[in-house]
């Protein structure tokens, strides 16, 4: 299977769209449309992910998108729950799903699957959960990746320490799917898009 490009042009954009390159443009300008501009050059280049939520924001239909499909990555120790996980998520939620069972290894796997959503057993051993975020944060091509803490328990307080180090949603122990599900939605800002 061919991996989506993650960067695209704005005739890629366009034709995407079902716009002119030059409307692209103009939303690009405008900053509606996030990218960046080629150093040195004029031209402009947009990124995947940033293209999907321009698109859901303004109900532009992701025919045409080899990846309108969201790629979580679970970070969870328990293999049990993480193949629950992985199962629903991929199963009844039609998601990208790869799963780790270490630290080293969602370093290792982040950088190439380029998730848009990590869920992150925030109690694994070895795994700070502040330093995990930190790192994700500090690799440019993540920066946009949402980070779901799997906490340990349901204590606010962990809840409201997990959030003030910078995770977009907190979810306790014991968890509903359907919990999980809503998290990576709106931390994605799909929910009240779509």
């Amino acid at each position: 299977m061919n991996r989506p490009k993650e960067v695209l042009t704005t005739g890629e954009v366009a034709r995407l769209c079902k716009v002119a390159p030059r409307t692209v443009s103009k939303w690009f300008d405008s900053g509606k449309l996030r990218g960046y501009r080629i150093p040195g050059s004029k031209d402009r280049r947009i990124p995947l992910a940033q293209l999907i939520r321009f698109m859901r924001a303004h109900n532009i239909p992701l025919e045409g998108l080899d990846s309108g499909t969201t790629r979580v990555l679970i970070v969870e120790r328990d293999r049990s729950v993480a193949e629950l996980l992985s199962n629903a998520l991929a199963n009844n939620a039609g998601y990208d799903v790869r799963v780790v069972h270490t630290a080293f290894e969602a370093g290792a796997v982040a950088q190439s699957y380029m998730p848009q959503v990590m869920l992150i057993d925030s109690t694994m051993p070895g795994l700070d959960a502040r330093e995990s975020l930190n790192a994700v944060r500090n690799v440019p091509e993540l920066a946009n990746c949402r980070l779901v803490a799997l906490a340990g328990s349901s204590k606010s307080g962990e809840h409201v320490g997990l959030r003030q180090d910078g995770y977009d949603a907190v979810i306790g122990r014991p968890f509903e799917v359907s919990q999980v599900v809503h998290a990576i939605e709106t931390s994605l800002g799909v929910a009240g898009a779509l």
